[in-house]
């Protein structure tokens, strides 16, 4: 089926880890024909991700942003516009955790890293965008959360936390422009093998496994292809969701 991305513009937030999500849906976004803007906290794994599209023969760019700084990504979706002349897909891949511990020895800083990155940088890159999407018409926006936030689960609810309010916040903004022609949706990937879930007490990973119909877990590209499916016309009547791809486990 063809999705109809060719020509299309993609940012990516988070995508410089080289085996993270946002790599897979920036790489995804290509094959599918789009010219894709990479972005990370750190401009080294960003030139990986983009070298990697432009072997794929699309057009790329590398920046170095923190989403939880405003003036960083004004200046990422200004540079953005400026080289490439529009944005039409949005995706809020880039996100943080703390390890693993229950929530009354977390500390003050563990909450406002998790609700800076996960939360406030999805709102800045948002933010960022939807003027220039509502002045054209178009646009997609895809927010990747975690299962996280939809279960809940000791020792890690502030990180599910932020992450349940990303997928409110999903509903509540494409309730707001779907009738401007922007179209908001979400992805809650299950278990993958990320820095994150690597970071987690010996077993907790096999435990999860176990508890998953698929046992196995989520791939990079079982999440890219779910945007891809988002960023495309095919889901034009798909509005506020949150698509659950984690091998039946919710």
């Amino acid at each position: 089926m063809d999705l109809g991305l060719k020509g299309k513009v993609a940012l990516v937030t988070g995508a410089g880890s080289q085996n993270g999500f946002g790599k897979a849906i920036a790489l995804t976004l290509a094959k599918e024909g789009c010219d894709v803007v990479v972005n990370a906290l750190h401009i080294e794994g960003a030139q990986k991700t983009a070298d990697e599209i432009i072997a794929l023969g699309r057009k790329s760019l590398a920046i170095q942003a923190d989403i939880s700084k405003s003036a960083d990504v004004k200046a990422m979706v200004q540079r953005t516009l400026k080289e490439f002349g529009k944005i039409d897909i949005l995706v809020n891949n880039a996100g943080a955790g703390s390890p693993p511990k229950p929530f009354i020895e977390t500390t003050e800083e563990e909450w406002d890293r998790n609700i800076a990155v996960n939360l406030k940088g999805m709102l800045n890159c948002t933010k960022a965008v939807l003027a220039h999407m509502i002045s054209r018409k178009q646009g997609k926006i895809i927010n990747i959360s975690s299962l996280a936030g939809k279960t809940g689960g000791p020792d890690t609810t502030v990180y599910g936390a932020a992450k349940a309010g990303e997928m409110s916040f999903t509903k509540g903004l494409a309730t707001e422009v779907a009738a401007l022609g922007i179209n908001v949706n979400c992805v809650a990937p299950g278990v993958g093998l990320t820095n994150f879930v690597r970071n987690a007490p010996p077993g907790a990973l096999d435990s999860l496994i176990a508890k998953t119909p698929l046992k196995r877990t989520t791939t990079p590209e079982d999440i890219a292809a779910a945007v891809a499916f988002f960023a495309s016309d095919v889901s034009s009547d798909v509005v506020g969701q949150t698509l659950s791809v984690d091998g039946g486990l919710t």
